[in-house]
């Protein structure tokens, strides 16, 4: 019975296997893309983006989305794609021998698209690139590298079956007719299947939790609970408070401290605590959350979670880490909120960057007196500029 289900097995795989090398050979981009212009019209965002990214890959270049715009309504009505190697970088650290090698390369090229009766039009258009432009590798670079449906679902069942990673992304190079024909890297396939390992569907767990929510709920009616699924109903996001956190949230809600710092858990999935302060100074508890990963949807989706179960009521201020991702999604769930980076996350930085200095004990004991012991915001600005001033650290951004 077991060679049987076995043999079973593979015949499926083989299948998948052609058909990914059918999808790839059928998407793969030709030399001859076609270049955007002004004014070209797209149905959809995923269009204008998926066109956007077929012309860099047959010129040579990697892409990125740098900005987006969405009105009072929260919808996206601009976005501008541009090359990868974009910006300037300017290295944290002075030390040249330590610093970390860039791609980027102050470069222009860009496509500005923006939304107009429905329709999406490219508004502005530059072509012109600071650098080398490499047509033959362009299909790895980060923002053009993909992995459609049937690859993905090659992987989960090769993993399911107990093959190894590198054995299933071989299979794969053999079924597209080699590597130059891959638009994805052996290390792409680890993160997919390390993703999927996460998520919370293994062993009954999501089963288990699910019935523990529910016995929660008919223990306690103000029990509230959110589960985020993907489109295989594999389970991607948690929210839950109980009773005594909604009714602490009311009182003690104003400011609260968000976090994702712990992670000791067997899928390496972040626990996510909204905390407050009560009126004894006291940490109490107003949620928590389980993300399979720290991006913009995953915060936006639990912030949205933890409003809703809070009377739509957004809090005065909130503390966080210096998460970009993060920082969008407050941006976008709590725009009336005072966002402020936690001190203890600030000061953990003091070694990396003042170490260096030879006075570097003195400079520590006088931030900190800085730091936590002003009693006003002109006794800190004083306190600063003067401590900057006897170390000579005007030129330390």
């Amino acid at each position: 019975m077991e060679n049987m289900n076995t043999s079973l097995d593979d015949i499926e795989i083989d299948q998948l296997h052609g058909k990914v090398a059918e999808d790839i050979n059928e998407n793969h981009v030709q030399p001859n893309s076609i270049p955007p212009s002004v004014g070209m019209v797209f149905e959809s965002v995923n269009q204008a983006k998926s066109f956007y990214r077929q012309y860099a890959i047959s010129k040579g270049f990697g892409i990125r989305t740098r900005s987006s715009r969405k009105n009072n309504k929260n919808e996206l009505f601009y976005f501008m794609m541009v090359c990868s190697r974009a910006g300037k970088y300017v290295a944290s650290n002075q030390n040249e021998m330590i610093g970390r090698p860039t791609l980027a390369n102050d470069c222009a090229a860009r496509m500005i698209v923006s939304k107009r009766d429905e329709k999406w039009y490219i508004s502005a258009f530059d072509d012109v690139h600071t650098h080398d432009l490499s047509p033959t590798k362009s299909r790895l670079f980060r923002g053009n590298k993909r992995m459609n449906l049937n690859v993905k679902r090659t992987l989960d069942l090769n993993a399911e079956a107990g093959v190894r990673i590198n054995k299933s992304f071989r299979s794969l190079v053999c079924a597209t007719g080699g590597y130059e024909n891959m638009e994805f890297v052996e290390q792409d396939n680890r993160n997919y299947v390390a993703k999927q390992r996460r998520a919370l569907s293994k062993d009954g767990d999501a089963k288990a939790l699910l019935n523990h929510f529910s016995s929660m709920r008919e223990l306690n009616k103000d029990f509230f609970f959110n589960i985020n699924v993907d489109d295989d109903n594999r389970i991607l996001n948690v929210f839950w408070a109980d009773a005594r956190s909604r009714v602490a949230c009311e009182y003690f809600g104003d400011i609260i401290s968000f976090d994702t710092t712990y992670l000791t858990n067997k899928y390496d999935m972040p626990f996510a605590p909204f905390v407050g302060v009560n009126h004894h100074g006291q940490s109490i508890l107003l949620g928590c959350g389980l993300l399979c990963s720290e991006d913009t949807d995953s915060f936006v989706w639990l912030f949205n979670s933890w409003l809703g179960c809070m009377s739509n009521r957004a809090p005065q201020g909130i503390v966080t880490d210096q998460c970009k991702a993060m920082k969008k999604a407050i941006e976008i769930v709590f725009p009336n909120t005072r966002h402020r980076w936690c001190l203890w996350h600030i000061m953990k930085k003091i070694p990396e960057n003042l170490q260096g200095y030879a006075a570097y004990k003195d400079i520590k004991r006088q931030l900190k007196q800085v730091v936590y012991n002003s009693d006003s915001v002109d006794n800190f600005v004083y306190g600063w500029e003067r401590m900057v001033t006897i170390f000579s650290l005007q030129t330390n951004e």
